[in-house]
């Protein structure tokens, strides 16, 4: 994910983990507060674990030392690099055309199209779906697949324009002197080009002899686009959903039944009847108003706040903060209102008269089915608003309800989980959107609170709830408010703070949650506010100026019973990031040059091998090392050992310092967690997906070049990265026009046909 800092929109007031840690530190738990990690046998499951997972007929946990292949070196090269006996392959890249009516791909700013039949940019999560002869998705192989990757940021949007973002008072960009873009009225054909580059992208994959993918196909009837401006319906539990579409009303649907597109689509869910749902992330910095305009109502300026979207009015004629000037346009004519919706002040006609209830429409689940490209995707208001990372779905039992478990990016934010009212039916499998509708539409909403003992509840988020009912920072009167201002409402539930949880990912063998708390900085984790799920707050001292707990750690939990309705679970950490030559109190998992590793970002299981694949998008190890993917051996929820941590940390020359405390890590050996993949210049490694039988692995790789300046009135940029058109690691040479960088996903094979990382 590309990150922005909404640390000052979460609520102060919950508890951290050190303020119910000070409540046991004394007595028996204290010495079981963690009990996790991938150090010690993979064959320590509890028995009802294990009793689980044999009925699942899902593979078994790999063997401690299955990893087949050479750790990979950390490198700064500007390539895709992998261990010997693989070969690494496009399958699309930023702007791909998805139609022959579309010329090839300039990569020099030059396209006169709006976008809307190209692939996206931003690759980030992605799903290999198999189509059957019926048109519908098949749960077995067949000879007919597509390929559906989120599209996340136009923070790259400057490589899409001859020479960068413009306005008509600024020729490139200009940063003022608080960091901020200062645009001014943009050109129409710019804005509808950085619109159409977010969504999703569907493309039928190329398959060879051997049922590998080998590229995608030009002009399938499968391809599709979804963008900021495909109409979606607004779906939600039938007796709370005129409240909901009541905060749904604009101009452009007064009713509130539907709105426009899909924004910053990062991690993503797979459901069992086969559907895809592209998760909505940082969606909340696009909007503005212009000096002058109206403000919503004070509840509506509340939620704005917390949420991170534009509560104040601005300067005149000016553009600030994350937001590209959307609403500027004036040379083109503004059908649908596609321009002004992003301007979300209020007039004193109401709310059908403008947009300020535009933001409501963003922050959920999209659904989409991806074998019917007629079909209209879904927003599922029942499993939250929030900043949406992921939303991985229980081991599916037939005759038990289903769970989504969910993290909201942010510094402080929390991790919820959506329980289904239906029970799960494996006929309803290629059932599509209606499936959507018995399965999403009703359930229970909850929130995680992790406590020092190892144990941890969840919180249903209900107006029944008297903590919510009589919350004072915003009053919520329907289970609609519920729905629509999440965050608020697991502000007052006094859910537990975490170090921005993004993707999860569920373990297939055993049922067991994870977690990538990707890091945290000074402000909100140092030795005081250290607590048990984020145990760390110390300084990255060999240049990068990091601190707080700048390489984040992966946390992992079990659900009592193995249930998807259980109300309560017990968690460990399963793995610290850190770079090799750290303390010891900070290299807990004792990594080496060939698996160290920080601010793990993507989580995805194997269902092939068992194999946890760890992706990273990191700022403190960016100096030593460009971000990576890493195979892991995974363990279950109490397998670790104890270890001491002394966390000291240096700030503006004064140094704090917290107890010593117990708690459980990982020794990573580098049999149970491996580097395999590093990538080039400035790239995140982000989303993951495989052909049904584990023989190819497909990675995304996200923004090389991040860091390229903006600045550029030049003719060229000074780029930091130019792949894949330089052909950097690539076993067929480079890929499309050279010069520019690209996001792209790759095709990953060994050369011995057998399975990826085996």
């Amino acid at each position: 994910m590309t990150t922005h800092d909404d640390s000052l929109n979460s609520v102060p007031g919950n508890l951290h983990f050190q303020d119910v840690l000070k409540k046991s530190l004394t007595g028996v738990h204290r010495r079981t507060v963690l009990r996790g990690g991938i150090g010690l046998a993979t064959s320590m499951l509890l028995p009802s674990l294990s009793a689980f997972a044999k009925t699942t007929s899902l593979p078994s946990l790999p063997a401690s030392g299955v990893l087949g292949f050479s750790p990979m070196a950390k490198s700064l090269l500007d390539q895709v690099s992998v261990p010997a006996g693989y070969t690494v392959k496009v399958l699309h890249a930023t702007g791909d055309p998805l139609s022959s009516s579309v010329a090839p791909y300039s990569n020099a700013g030059l396209e006169s199209d709006d976008w809307s039949k190209r692939i996206g940019d931003h690759h980030d999560g992605m799903h290999l779906f198999y189509i059957g002869r019926n048109g519908k998705v098949s749960a077995t192989p067949t000879d007919k697949a597509v390929i559906v990757v989120n599209h996340e940021s136009s923070a790259d949007a400057h490589f899409l324009h001859p020479k960068g973002q413009t306005s008509d008072r600024v020729t490139g960009q200009k940063f003022d002197q608080f960091g901020t873009w200062d645009l001014g009225v943009r050109p129409g054909l710019e804005v509808l080009k950085e619109m159409n580059l977010h969504g999703v992208s569907v493309a039928e994959v190329a398959l060879d002899r051997d049922g590998l993918p080998i590229g995608y196909k030009a002009d399938s009837l499968l391809n599709r686009r979804i963008t900021p401006q495909t109409v979606v319906d607004i779906k939600g539990p039938a007796l709370h959903l005129e409240a909901i579409h009541a905060w749904m009303v604009t101009k452009f649907d007064p009713t509130g039944a539907t709105s426009r597109g899909t924004l910053n689509n990062c991690g993503y869910g797979l459901t069992p009847w086969g559907t895809y749902l592209a998760c909505e992330e940082n969606w909340a910095t696009y909007f503005n108003m212009p000096s002058g305009t109206g403000l919503p109502d004070a509840k509506t300026t509340v939620a704005r706040k917390r949420y991170g979207v534009a509560s104040a009015t601005l300067k005149a004629d000016a553009v600030k903060g994350a937001s590209q000037g959307w609403f500027t346009p004036m040379d083109m004519v503004d059908v649908d209102a596609r321009f002004a919706r992003w301007n979300i002040s209020a007039n004193d006609k109401g709310a059908a008269a403008d947009f300020r209830n535009e933001p409501h429409t963003f922050g959920f689940n999209l659904e989409m089915d991806p074998a019917d490209p007629n079909s209209r995707p879904a927003k599922r208001i029942a499993m939250g608003r929030f900043a949406h990372e992921a939303a991985v779905c229980s081991v599916p039992v037939a005759g038990q309800p289903l769970a989504f478990y969910m993290g909201c990016d942010g510094r402080n934010e929390y991790i919820y989980k959506f329980v289904s009212q239906a029970v799960w039916d494996p006929s309803d499998f290629g059932g599509g959107m209606a499936m959507g509708d018995k399965y999403l539409n009703e359930g229970k909403l909850f929130v995680a609170k992790f406590e020092s003992d190892g144990t941890g509840r969840w919180i249903e988020l209900t107006l029944a709830n008297p903590a919510i009912k009589a919350y004072a920072g915003f009053q919520f009167e329907s289970q609609a408010d519920v729905l629509v201002f999440t965050r608020l409402a697991a502000d007052a539930a006094g859910a537990t703070k975490m170090d921005r949880p993004e993707w999860g990912a569920v373990n297939p063998a055993n049922g067991e949650v994870y977690f990538a708390l990707t890091n945290n900085n000074n402000v909100n984790r140092t030795p005081v506010t250290a607590d048990a799920a984020n145990p760390r707050a110390y300084n990255d001292a060999d240049g990068k100026k990091s601190s707080g707990n700048p390489n984040g750690h992966i946390i992992r939990f079990r659900e009592t019973a193995s249930s998807p309705s259980a109300t309560s679970f017990q968690w460990d950490i399963f793995a610290f990031g850190a770079e090799e030559d750290a303390p010891a109190d900070v290299n807990i998992s004792g990594l080496t040059e060939k698996n160290s590793f920080s601010s793990p970002d993507g989580l995805w299981f194997s269902k092939s091998t068992g194999v946890l694949w760890i992706q990273t998008d990191d700022g403190a190890f960016t100096d030593e090392t460009n971000c990576m993917l890493l195979a892991a051996v995974p363990g279950a929820v109490g397998d670790g050992g104890e270890f001491k941590v002394a966390n000291h940390l240096t700030l503006g020359g004064a140094t704090s310092q917290g107890e010593t405390r117990t708690f459980v890590g990982a020794l990573l050996g580098e049999t149970r967690l491996r580097r395999f993949l590093v990538a080039p210049k400035g790239a995140e490694v982000t989303g993951l997906t495989e052909a049904a039988d584990g023989r190819a692995l497909l990675v995304n790789i996200q923004h090389p070049g991040e860091n390229t300046p903006k600045l550029g009135t030049a003719k060229e940029f000074s780029f930091e990265s130019q792949w894949p058109g330089n052909g950097g690691g690539l076993t067929s040479g480079g890929y499309g026009v050279a010069g520019r960088p690209r996001s792209a996903t790759l095709i990953i094979t060994k050369s011995d046909g057998g399975k990826v990382g085996l």
